[in-house]
């Protein structure tokens, strides 16, 4: 029978810790949430491994590493409304909901967001929502939030998803240019978004946030 218990604490030790992720309540977090709960049963053997879970239809869940070092980047506090756009059978919020006030988990696909809810009642995360809609689109009438995390590539980020950022709000995506991709993280001040650079990581593209250049004469 397989121990996922120690692989957790592998998991940590050996992918979290080593990236320079040394906040408690991430640590505790990531330890604590089974994350063989969150993925098709076909996958479960695969679940802690250092690499993106291909989920089908270019989404994926993003290694453990990345999301780590997304969510220490961020700084979510026990006071905050966070968004995890792309949020699939819910491991992500999971996480953010033992860091955050509540967790709106954003889903498109339909069976996807159904699996993540039960998931997420079996591991008790009562401080989720699981909203289903397009993810281009956010979840506005939930917010605005205080975090936005995207659970995938980006090329482009709608305006809709950052009119949903309170004044003071970060969010966190994975900027995609062919095959490299870094994290940046964005923060809302006055109306107006500046980006950081994070770190480099890989994703497929999500739906609805692919650019689209006009063409022009």
């Amino acid at each position: 029978m397989t121990d996922f218990t120690a692989r957790r604490t592998i998991m940590v030790d050996t992918q979290v810790r080593p990236s320079d992720v040394t906040k408690f309540p991430i640590i505790d977090a990531m330890l604590s949430i089974k994350r063989e709960d969150f993925v098709p049963s076909t996958l479960r053997e695969a679940a802690y491994m250092g690499e993106n879970l291909d989920l089908g239809g270019r989404r994926v869940m993003l290694e453990p590493r990345t999301l780590a070092k997304m969510l220490d980047a961020l700084d979510v506090a026990p006071d905050e409304l966070v968004l995890d756009i792309g949020s699939g059978y819910g491991y992500s919020s999971a996480v953010i909901a033992r860091m955050a006030q509540a967790v709106v988990a954003l889903e498109e696909d339909e069976a996807l967001a159904a699996d993540a809810q039960t998931a997420l009642m079996d591991a008790g995360a009562d401080n989720v929502i699981t909203h289903v809609g397009p993810l281009g689109e956010g979840a506005a009438e939930h917010g605005p939030y205080d975090v936005i995390v995207l659970q995938g590539g980006v090329s482009h980020i709608p305006e809709a998803i950052l009119t949903q950022l309170k004044d003071g709000g970060r969010i966190a995506a994975l900027f995609v240019d062919g095959a490299l991709g870094e994290v940046r993280i964005g923060y809302m001040l006055d109306n107006r978004m500046s980006w950081r650079r994070a770190f480099n990581a890989g994703a497929p593209v999500m739906n609805g946030f692919e650019r689209h250049d006009k063409f022009q004469l």
